[in-house]
């Protein structure tokens, strides 16, 4: 481990001891070794800490009150040493060499922030992808309107860019990288390495994107963006109006097959406040 890591590796964990060790032993078996590994235990119950006992002095570990994915990366990266900072959630693994490959492919390409491709694994088994999830490049603005297109375990971020940005939103419960994707895809360009250097595992119990209602953080996520951010490009906001408007539509018509009144009267007045701006 090098006393001046260029790059900061931050992992968040929440009761996912043995998950959060193979997580691990794929940053440590690194073929890239000028970086720095910090854990962010965010309230875990089940002796995480004791059981990563055996990695220190290795890794970096912080243990925080339960207060979400989101404010576990922020703690992460506030008290990282590196340049750079690269996620990886603790039911993810890398490849040996990705680190090194997109450390590489971003100093040869100037970018401040990029991705790579990943293999999905649900329930043990390989999942192949669709057309709509192919990972754009540079100008990902318009693609991500509609799903969030950004991998964090991929993502490796200057980190100086990243608090140009504000960090994760902690408000939001779910799609929080969603949202911070959308906010930097507007004004920056995001490079993406096109290999499959993460193994993004999915299908257990406690992932929120299993949930119903994942749309609803997608529209409390538009609909600040298009209040907040006053130096929009008009068609970017167009885009981003029209998409609040469909995602708004889409969503009442299961709310109201679920009865769910209170929900209801939250979307209608952010449809209401927005649909004077279709176009």
């Amino acid at each position: 481990m090098n006393r001046s890591p260029l790059v900061s590796v931050i992992i968040p964990t929440f009761n996912r001891k043995s998950f959060v060790k193979e997580a691990l032993e794929s940053v440590l078996f690194q073929t890239y070794d000028n970086y720095e590994v910090i854990v962010v235990d965010d309230g875990s119950t089940d002796n995480t800490k004791e059981f990563l006992s055996s990695f220190k002095p290795h890794i970096k570990y912080i243990y925080q009150e339960n207060k979400g994915v989101s404010a576990a990366r922020n703690c992460g990266a506030k008290i990282s040493k590196g340049k750079f900072l690269a996620f990886l959630d603790s039911d993810d693994l890398w490849k040996r060499e990705k680190l090194e490959r997109q450390m590489n492919y971003m100093i040869e390409n100037d970018y401040l922030i990029s991705q790579t491709d990943e293999t999905w694994i649900r329930n043990g088994k390989h999942l192949n992808k669709k057309v709509k999830h192919a990972k754009p490049l540079d100008d990902i603005y318009f693609p991500s309107l509609a799903m969030c297109l950004v991998t964090p375990s991929a993502v490796v971020i200057e980190k100086e860019l990243f608090f140009k940005y504000g960090g994760f939103d902690e408000s939001l419960l779910s799609c929080e990288d969603y949202d911070l994707w959308i906010r930097m895809g507007a004004f920056e360009k995001i490079g993406c390495l096109y290999e499959e250097l993460v193994i993004k595992r999915g299908g257990h119990e406690d992932q929120l994107s299993s949930a119903f209602g994942l749309d609803r953080y997608r529209i409390l996520s538009l609909n600040s963006f298009i209040k907040e951010t006053l130096t929009l490009d008009q068609d970017k906001r167009d885009a981003a109006v029209k998409m609040l408007i469909d995602k708004c539509e889409v969503y009442l018509i299961g709310l109201r097959k679920r009865d769910k009144y209170s929900e209801i009267y939250e979307i209608e007045a952010i449809l209401d406040g927005v649909s004077v701006k279709k176009i």
